[in-house]
């Protein structure tokens, strides 16, 4: 209030003592000044405004004067951040007005600024609405409001700009439809509405907006009716943008009237029909993306004719026939991507040969021939991706020359012959699948000549073909591998002492060859390994103790193999190993019971006569038949001296042993701790958690608490329901006594007695997902989050299913058993119904249901079997609640649960994934929350065949592209439009990278 008096009494002055002519400029000071009272923060530029002496308006930062007057204020790009509301009027010979790129938010007011010509708002924070006077912005040509969080209705008074040639509304939540008057506004070269929450039909209209050169509608919006045939009217377009808003219908032939196009842009929406011959005349056409919809049919030969075309994106439809051979003649095509389609037929030969193409990707269709020969001549092809089809012959020499490549995909097909010389050590390549052929012939060595010493290949997958000879010691020349597959092979030989070189392996599989020799010790230098299977091999020699300083291994199978010697007590000892097999080799000695092989199945050691020890069922027996020398008395004498003194020395012991592991309970009854870690906490504390003030839960298991360790570190007690039933402590101490996975809560302890079982876990400092997400918070719980969690979540339940032997089935899924730490990192909890299944996985018959309503499979219910994809189906119905924000049963009527409302509200329909999204988020990728509906819907099918496994149901989520690509990437077709500063909406109008769905 004073600094506002202050610039009255200060402007009175101005006015008493200057000349009538600096009047207009005082006000424009005085104006301006009031605009930055409104700004909470700002930087040094701004706050060198001296609004004392307002004569000095002209030479304040981003203010330009001509003639006396302000004509151009500039603020952009300085972080100046506000809530107050502004109201920016009577600047009389203002021309110029940019406040982009900065934090503020609340409500702003244009108006009375009559020479007003560019108006730019963009990147900030703003809210309400934009109905503004624009009859007092007569000139206005430019109006920039991109990116902020204007709401309510599109302004109609827009209409009333008769000279607006450039105006953007994008990326904010405008509502309702899009006023027909647009349709009048005849000097508008650029209209960008997209990723907004319209709906309703495109009007008509939009048509005679002929002078229109750029048109965004996409991105959020949701339109019906279809494309409407009026915008074939506009003869000066030269972009079109209707990416995913939900259109159907078929694609208008008139489209083919607007020549001057050069890039269209109508992936991800639901329009079907064939695509029209008439794009053929869109010559100028350099970007085509029409994927991920439902066309049908073949590729018009008409498209022939777009010889500048840099982008042809057909991915993710219906179309059939083969690929047409005028696609390797286009001059400058450098992206295909015709993936996910029923092509059939052979590729092109001449495809590649003018070296132009760099992303190439043809999976997942059904395509036969050989791969054509000359697709790198000029070494810019960096993707290739043809996995998933019926190829055969070789793969082309030319391959390993081209050192452009960073991605190779062939796996899943017929191809024979052998891998082409410096395939996998080309300089930039991170990624080569070949799985699932038939090459034959050696893994090949490093060529010296190449030229090639570092390399980037991080994932080499060569397993099920007929690879033969040696492992190459040149191997070690992969520096950066972390995967490496070679399983089901016929490779023969000694493992070379070199993959000790392979410091950042994470996974090493070269099971079910013919490998013989001793193990390396040098195995033991792969630190970073977490998986290694060298199993049905004809390995020879003893396990090398090295490999217990492999400190974070947690999957071993060195079965069906011929080791010999006892098993290292250093391996028995490690704590991260949650899953070991050394079954059916040569073993002998005591099977060591201290670690985690004390926990393991006796199947992990069967097949080993010479092996022995408690849990084989096979006691060790020592004794020897020696005979000894009668002894003197004297010596008598000793012995039963020493004896009676090792005797005491055992008791004492004992005694103290007894004394600091046992405990008194309240009953009387003696505690008992049992730690899987070193823990600094014992019996008494706690017990001393157990107190009515600790609670944090209950359930039907029992009640939950929370503790501190003597250090004051957070833990979680459960005590569990007393009574006969020992409500599934046996199977939760089993199962998590004996996993180490990230995701997976983390069993410390269990205490129990003759009368209760305690369990002692990891404390999660954000409670269950269930919680937040179904609670008050459950709104803060942003999309980004949620993604997060359920592939934090999959993870873990992956590792149940497909990396424990044998696999552990939850049975109780829900988002109250995914527990949050401080981080919001999800863990999967309560292992109380976990159940093993034996032979493979194959399913098995309850006694009872167990699990929760609402998250329960169908075939479960019936039938009482249950399989892995039982938990796949509950975690389906998670995957909804993220979604949704709903619980599983409840809010939908009587008999109606969570996956039968959303099927029957989005008609099993990504696209009207936006029905049922959860309200409370405020922003959300639509094209994120599509896929993980899709995923969803997946795991949620009826029949469980037919639901995919945990492996790819993480794949599927984690390959996805969340957020925004590289903005580089040739697939990336609206990201190569518009470079934006913000990533707050802009994420969902990027292009989908479709590699990483096949």
């Amino acid at each position: 209030m004073v600094p506002s008096l202050l610039l009255l009494i200060l402007l009175a002055l101005f006015t008493v003592v200057s000349p009538v002519a600096c009047a207009p400029l005082q006000n424009d000071a005085l104006v301006l000044a009031s605009v930055r009272e409104g700004f909470q923060s700002s930087t040094p530029e701004v706050e060198s405004w001296n609004t004392a002496d307002l004569s000095s308006v002209c030479s304040w930062f981003g203010v330009r004067c001509e003639h006396g007057r302000v004509v151009a204020v500039d603020l952009s790009n300085l972080n100046i951040s506000g809530s107050v509301s502004l109201d920016i009027s009577g600047l009389d010979s203002l021309v110029n007005l940019s406040l982009a790129g900065n934090h503020l938010q609340g409500a702003i007011r244009v108006s009375h600024l009559p020479s007003l010509r560019y108006l730019n708002i963009s990147f900030n924070q703003f809210d309400g609405e934009l109905e503004w006077d624009y009859s007092g912005l007569p000139n206005l040509e430019v109006l920039d409001a991109y990116d902020n969080n204007f709401t309510a209705s599109l302004p109609a008074g827009v209409a009333s700009l008769k000279r607006i040639k450039y105006l953007d509304l994008g990326g904010n939540y405008f509502d309702g439809g899009i006023p027909a008057s647009y349709g009048i506004l005849s000097t508008l070269e650029y209209l960008s509405l997209n990723g907004n929450d319209l709906r309703g039909r495109i009007p008509a209209e939009l048509g005679n907006l002929t002078s229109l050169k750029q048109l965004y509608l996409g991105y959020y919006n949701v339109f019906d009716g279809g494309i409407p045939t009026e915008l074939s009217k506009l003869s000066n377009l030269v972009l079109l943008d209707l990416s995913s808003c939900g259109l159907d219908g078929e694609i208008p032939r008139q489209i083919g009237k607007l020549i001057n196009l050069e890039t269209l842009f109508m992936h991800s929406n639901r329009l079907s029909g064939q695509i029209p011959p008439s794009l053929g005349n869109l010559t100028r056409l350099t970007l085509l993306d029409l994927s991920n919809n439902a066309l049908t049919g073949e590729v018009p030969h008409e498209l022939a004719a777009l010889t500048q075309l840099n982008l042809l994106n057909l991915f993710m439809n219906r179309l059939h026939g083969s690929i047409p051979e005028f696609v390797a003649e286009l001059p400058n095509l450098d992206t295909l991507q015709l993936f996910m389609n029923n092509f059939t037929g052979a590729i092109p030969e001449r495809l590649g040969s003018g070296g132009r193409i760099r992303a190439l990707d043809l999976s997942s269709n059904k395509l036969t021939g050989a791969v054509p020969a000359n697709l790198c001549p000029l070494n810019q092809l960096k993707v290739l991706i043809l996995l998933n089809n019926f190829l055969f012959g070789a793969v082309p020499e030319s391959l390993g020359r081209c050192s452009s490549l960073t991605r190779v995909r062939l796996g899943q097909n017929y191809l024979n012959g052998s891998i082409p010389l410096g395939l996998l050590y080309l300089p930039n390549l991170n990624l080569l699948e070949l799985q699932n052929n038939y090459l034959s012939g050696p893994v090949p060595a490093n060529d010296a000549n190449s030229g090639y010493s570092a390399t980037q290949l991080a994932e080499l997958n060569l397993s099920n073909n007929l690879l033969a000879g040696p492992i190459p010691s040149s191997i070690s020349n992969l520096s950066s591998i972390q995967t490496l597959l070679l399983g089901n092979n016929q490779l023969a030989g000694p493992i070379p002492s070199a993959i000790g070189g392979l410091r950042r392996m994470v996974k090493l599989d070269l099971s079910r060859n013919r490998l013989s020799g001793s193990i390396p010790p040098e195995i033991g230098n792969c630190t970073q390994l977490t998986y290694l299977d060298l199993s049905q091999n004809n390995l020879s020699g003893p396990i090398p103790p090295e490999i217990a300083g492999i400190s974070i291994l947690n999957y071993l199978n060195l079965s069906r193999n011929h080791l010999s010697d006892s098993i290292p007590r250093s391996i028995a000892a490690m704590r991260s190993l949650t899953v070991a097999d050394f079954s059916f080799n040569d073993l002998s000695g005591d099977l060591p019971e201290v670690g985690q092989l004390a926990y393991m199945n006796a199947s992990s050691f069967v097949g080993n006569a010479g092996l022995c020890g408690p849990v084989l069922d096979s006691p060790c027996n020592h004794t020897t038949g020696r005979v000894h020398a009668p002894r003197s008395a004297g010596d008598f004498k000793l012995i039963f001296a020493l004896g009676l003194l090792l005797c005491s020395l055992v008791f004492a012991v004992a005694a103290a042993v007894r004394a600091r592991s046992y405990r008194r309970g309240p009953g009387g009854a003696a505690w008992r701790l049992t730690a899987f870690q070193k823990v600094d906490f014992g019996v008494s504390d706690v017990l001393e958690c157990m107190r009515d003030g600790n609670v944090i839960g209950r359930g039907g298991g029992g009640v939950v608490y929370m503790g501190r360790t003597r250090a004051g570190e957070a833990i979680a007690v459960k005590r569990l329901r007393a009574g006969g039933h020992d409500h599934g402590f046996r199977a939760e101490v089993r199962t998590l006594g004996s996993i180490r996975h990230r995701n997976i809560v983390r069993l410390l302890a269990f205490c129990t007695n003759q009368d209760t079982n305690v369990l002692v876990y990891e404390y999660m400092g954000n409670g269950s997902l269930g919680e937040v997400l179904h609670g008050k918070g459950g709104g803060f719980l942003g999309w980004d989050r949620r993604y997060r969690i359920a592939v934090e979540a999959a993870r873990g339940l992956c590792y149940l299913h497909h990396d424990c032997s044998p696999m552990i089935v939850h049975r109780d899924v829900k988002s109250n058993n995914i527990l949050l730490d401080t981080g919001f990192e999800a863990h999967v909890a309560d292992f109380g119904l976990a159940k093993f299944l034996q032979d493979g996985g194959a399913s098995e018959s309850m006694s009872a249901i167990a699990g929760s309503y609402g998250y329960i499979a169908p075939e479960y219910a019936y039938t009482l079997k249950v399989d892995e994809k039982s938990d796949v189906y509950s975690f389906g119905v998670v995957l909804l609640e993220l979604i949704t924000g709903r619980r599983p049963v409840g809010e939908f009527g009587d008999g109606v649960d969570i996956v039968q409302w959303a099927k029957r509200v989005t008609d099993c329909s990504r696209d009207n994934v936006a029905a049922i999204a959860d309200p409370r988020l405020s922003t959300v990728p639509i094209a994120e929350v599509m896929h993980v509906f899709f995923v969803a819907m997946l795991c949620v099918q009826e029949n469980s065949v037919e639901r995919p496994t945990m492996r790819e149901v993480v794949q599927m989520l984690s390959e996805f592209p969340h957020h925004v690509p590289e903005s580089h990437s040739p697939s990336s077709s609206a990201a190569a439009l518009k470079e934006s500063s913000s990533g707050k909406k802009e994420a969902g109008f990027c292009k989908l990278f479709p590699d990483l769905l096949t």
